[in-house]
């Protein structure tokens, strides 16, 4: 089997994925946040300035969306028709509620009535909401395991069997993070008195977040036995969750001295050290079954070729510093505090 830095192709494969979607939870995640919060501000100006906070670049962050669905696609296809078989109707609301959120961002704005921009204003602030909602259901469903028979099919009975516990607490906690991560943004690229109502926000949504963080991993470690496995046998990991929890306990900390710039990098470093922990927990598994363990799929049954990864990791070389190029060129030009225009929403 061919390697690269020592890895073979698979597993690095594995970790392109990976830091794609961490890519998208960081970015996309903190204007999902921020549309979760929207129906908490009640002047007009206000909600106008949080929209246009995001404005420039949402669209942009949904790239890293695409570009990593692609990347499963090429790198495992055999997981990515299991899963989204399984997850059909959670990534179809996904799907419908991802096109509601953009047609009520174009559209708030286009008209002057009262009705008309309250009615966009719901619209966007549940598509928010629903959005770190749906993506944390799935996730939670990956991390339990998935009926999965012979041939690696998805053998799920029931409509919404996906609504198990488990995962709409992994729902539930990723909306809470993405809530914290968005106020944080938010506090950022505002100032006055929306600036002040902000810092009492974070403050409730941190709580939120690790109240229901903490219920969530302790009912993991008690219910969900096999995820764990990896940790008790090497116990070095163990700095990984050991670094999550100082991570977590810096961001008030740095919020509550007024540097949201640190907290901004702290909450980005959860979000991705959280994922390596889901990493570290599912490989080299990436759907576990609960049928029967002989159908598993691995990095390894899952994978394309190794001539398709190494062309593949080829072009993954060449354009995801061009991607993160044309990111930090975005985030650099409309950097500083919002201000409302005649081009505004």
């Amino acid at each position: 089997m061919e390697t690269l830095f020592g890895l073979d192709y698979p597993t690095l494969w594995f970790l392109v994925v990976g830091g794609l979607f961490s890519g998208y939870a960081i970015l996309d995640g903190f204007d999902f946040g921020a549309g979760a919060w929207h129906l908490f501000f009640k002047k007009e100006k206000s909600r106008r300035l949080a929209l246009n906070a995001i404005g420039p670049v949402w669209d942009g962050n949904e790239v890293w969306l695409v570009i990593g669905g692609g990347a499963l696609f090429a790198g495992f296809p055999v997981m990515y028709a299991t899963l989204l078989s399984g997850m059909y109707v959670p990534f179809m609301l996904f799907l419908l509620v991802i096109i509601l959120r953009a047609v009520s961002i174009e559209f708030r704005s286009k008209e002057p009535m009262l009705w008309w921009r309250k009615m966009w204003d719901i619209s966007y602030s549940v598509s928010s909401m629903l959005l770190p909602f749906f993506l944390g259901l799935v996730l939670g469903n990956v991390l339990l395991g998935m009926p999965i028979g012979e041939g690696y099919e998805y053998e799920g009975e029931g409509f919404l069997s996906f609504l198990n516990p488990y995962a709409v607490m992994v729902g539930i906690s990723t909306l809470a993070l993405m809530m914290s991560h968005g106020a944080i943004y938010l506090l950022l690229k505002t100032e006055g008195r929306m600036y002040a109502k902000l810092t009492f926000l974070l403050k409730k949504g941190m709580i939120f977040f690790m109240v229901s963080f903490g219920i969530t991993s302790l009912y993991t470690l008690i219910y969900i036995p096999h995820l764990s496995d990896t940790f008790r046998d090497s116990p070095v990991l163990f700095v990984v969750p050991l670094t999550v929890l100082l991570c977590i306990a810096n961001v008030p900390r740095l919020a509550s001295k007024k540097q949201f710039g640190k907290a901004f990098l702290f909450s980005s470093i959860t979000i991705s050290l959280l994922l390596i922990i889901v990493a570290i927990e599912l490989y080299p598994n990436l759907l576990y079954s609960t049928l029967d363990p002989a159908h598993t799929i691995t990095v390894y049954n899952a994978a394309s070729s190794e001539k398709s990864l190494g062309i593949m990791l080829t072009f993954a070389a060449i354009g995801t510093p061009l991607v993160i190029g044309y990111t930090a060129f975005v985030y650099f030009t409309f950097r500083g505090k919002v201000r409302i225009d005649d081009t505004s929403y």
